[in-house]
């Protein structure tokens, strides 16, 4: 049986396997959030930076990817190994209609609330600063951001949390913008 795999931040740009095919996809009982102090990808323990999780409550919109069945086992592997670095993820399996009126059974990581990298629901001005300064394996964390909300704005999803951040780092150039 082929596996679904459901999206919501970097993967949506960035997944990192094949798959057969691409779908819009929205999942409920779960929203989309920048939640999880990233101590690896992009931020350190001592200078974290801040990703994106899916966390209880709403609806999220999303890519789902089908994967061939022959390729299931290698993806799962590879998703492992990619979000479960410090294990701040719960993988699960959730109902995600596909923009064509499909519902699938997809793959997803969703945020361990009790896990000490969660971050919970920060204000604007602590959201900027955390992402200002995270820089870890997989890059800047600006650049985390700029490509999220691109890739949603692309897509025609909108995401105000992202969409106001990705025009403060482009107005600062990436950089702390001066208060007052």
């Amino acid at each position: 049986m082929d596996l679904w795999v459901f999206g919501y931040g970097s993967l949506m740009w960035r997944p990192g396997f094949s798959y057969a095919e691409r779908r819009i996809a929205t999942v409920r009982g779960y929203h989309r959030a920048l939640c999880v102090y990233s101590h690896v990808h992009r931020g350190t323990p001592e200078k974290p930076g801040l990703v994106l999780g899916l966390d209880r409550g709403g609806s999220c919109k999303g890519i789902a990817f089908r994967i061939p069945e022959a390729d299931s086992a290698a993806t799962v592997a590879y998703l492992r190994s990619r979000e479960q670095v410090t294990l701040v993820y719960r993988e699960l399996y959730l109902r995600a209609r596909l923009d064509d009126g499909r519902g699938v059974e997809a793959l997803s990581y969703a945020v361990d609330r009790k896990h000490l990298q969660y971050a919970g629901r920060l204000d604007r001005d602590e959201l900027e600063r955390l992402v200002l300064q995270g820089k870890g394996l997989s890059g800047a964390n600006p650049d985390y951001v700029r490509n999220t909300y691109a890739r949603l704005a692309e897509l025609g999803i909108v995401d105000a949390t992202l969409e106001w951040l990705a025009a403060r780092l482009a107005a600062s150039g990436g950089r702390k913008a001066p208060i007052g």
